[in-house]
């Protein structure tokens, strides 16, 4: 069982470390950080009014074909238009592809950016990393993901962590390389708090809001007192390096244990049965509705991984041979339950009024090739491929930049993952000239030189 002892001790009676002790499944990520925020805000880093701004960040791990359905190619030739037609939306002279036939009913609502690319290596995890925080890692340092810069900046706003993902971390890539899902050198305590179960099993509950089988049988007061507890422990902490970062894991790990308002949060049985099947009933659409449920509850940044690795389930990696599925596999398997639950997302949130303070983005490591290949399927291209946005600002039903006559190369106003990154600090009301604190403390910028958002959105 647990054991918090005075004058300095802090052990399970297996022995247990202070390290281990943090790492309670993934409360040791949950840090606060008041304190940056109001110290960004009084240095005018941080736009005022800006406080209810939030996050999703949809990342389609895998990487989907943009010819196929965000940038389609009618003219071309058949190994490069593929087999699907491209229909008319509810945005003025834009058209996508006719397998996405909810994205076409709400496209007013979100605008396409046709020209992203990037020059890191055609690999998973590397687009995974320079996606999602602007920056390819190098010389051993990593940056870190857009959602741990707002937990750094603005800290929590309620009992909930500032940054989650649903529903866990991304898994293995290929190329051996981090992920970019973490607080890289903003360090531990700005780490996103992964809720690591599935929210479409029947009898989903969340691991770390349930008191942890060592302290099991203790009683609902006594954790109350906790606190109390680990305050005057950590006391003789206090000169070692990780006191801070103790007292702080400690304090947000039990406060998110016996809050109600985080339990009501993540709990989806409050929802009808209606609007849980409207969104669908797997593990992408109830991670969309929780998503939902986790912003308006405080949340603000929530990171959705459409799927979690590239090996072992079906994925927007459509190569074509197995494993891997085929263009036609993405027309049958993937794309109706990721079109219904996007769409189900942005309608929801359009109608409970949340849309305008909550920027949803759907970004990928690259596209897919030009050409279809022998298999049926097209492989990696990270010199071209289609990001969009909704909420946050963003003015729906436009088209930014264009690509070449086969999807190739950016033809007009290409867009790195610099741009995307800045694009949602410039949504939450950052100001890009902010520095964070790097590597052996030296100031490190939020994005780096020349990078902008993409104002044509906004």
């Amino acid at each position: 069982m647990l054991s918090l002892e005075g004058k300095g001790k802090a052990q399970t009676c297996d022995g247990m470390t202070r390290r281990d002790f943090m790492q309670v499944g993934s409360l040791g990520a949950m840090g606060l950080s008041l304190p940056h925020y109001l110290q960004a805000k009084e240095a005018g880093k941080i736009r005022p009014g800006n406080d209810n701004k939030a996050c999703i960040m949809i990342f389609n791990l895998g990487a989907p074909s943009h010819i196929d359905l965000f940038d389609m190619k009618p003219e071309a030739a058949a190994e490069v238009r593929g087999p699907f037609k491209p229909i008319s939306t509810t945005a003025d002279g834009v058209q996508i592809s006719e397998i996405l036939p909810e994205h076409a009913k709400i496209a007013d609502k979100f605008s396409l950016v046709r020209s992203c690319h990037h020059t890191g290596a055609a690999v998973h995890d590397a687009g995974w990393q320079m996606m999602q925080t602007g920056r390819q890692f190098t010389g051993g340092v990593n940056t870190p993901h857009a959602g741990a810069v707002v937990s750094y900046l603005r800290g929590r706003k309620t009992d909930l962590p500032p940054f989650v993902v649903l529903p866990e971390l991304m898994g293995r890539g290929g190329g051996n390389l981090p992920n970019g899902q973490a607080g890289g050198f903003l360090g531990k305590a700005n780490d996103p708090f992964a809720l690591n179960a599935d929210p479409s099993e029947k009898n989903f509950k969340v691991p770390d809001l349930l008191p942890p089988p060592e302290v099991g049988t203790v009683r609902l007061e006594r954790r109350r007192k906790m606190r109390d507890i680990v305050d005057s422990t950590v006391k003789n902490f206090e000169a070692t390096e990780s006191a801070d970062l103790l007292n702080s894991n400690f304090s947000a790990a039990f406060r998110m244990m016996t809050s109600s308002q985080a339990r009501d949060a993540f709990d989806l049985t409050k929802e009808s049965a209606k609007v849980r099947q409207r969104y669908g009933m797997n593990r992408f659409g109830q991670s969309c509705l929780l998503a939902r449920r986790l912003i308006e509850a405080g949340v603000r940044f929530v990171t959705i991984n459409t799927f979690l690795t590239v090996f072992n389930e079906v994925t927007w990696d459509i190569h074509g041979s197995k494993p891997f599925t085929s263009i036609a596999g993405m027309k049958d398997i993937v794309c109706p339950m990721y079109d219904q639950a996007y769409a189900s997302l942005i309608q929801d949130l359009s109608d409970r009024g949340m849309l305008d303070d909550t920027l949803v983005c759907n970004i990928a490591e690259f596209g897919r090739t030009p050409k279809v290949n022998p298999a049926g399927g097209r492989d990696h291209w990270p010199q071209c491929f289609t990001s969009y946005f909704a909420g946050g600002g963003v003015q729906g039903g436009q088209v930014v930049g264009a690509s070449d006559p086969v999807g190739g190369v950016p033809a007009d106003r290409p867009v790195d993952p610099g741009n995307i990154v800045a694009t949602i600090f410039h949504s939450m009301g950052f100001d890009l000239e902010t520095h964070l604190p790097g590597p052996a403390g030296r100031p490190f910028p939020l994005v780096d030189f020349g990078k902008k958002e993409i104002h044509e959105l906004f």
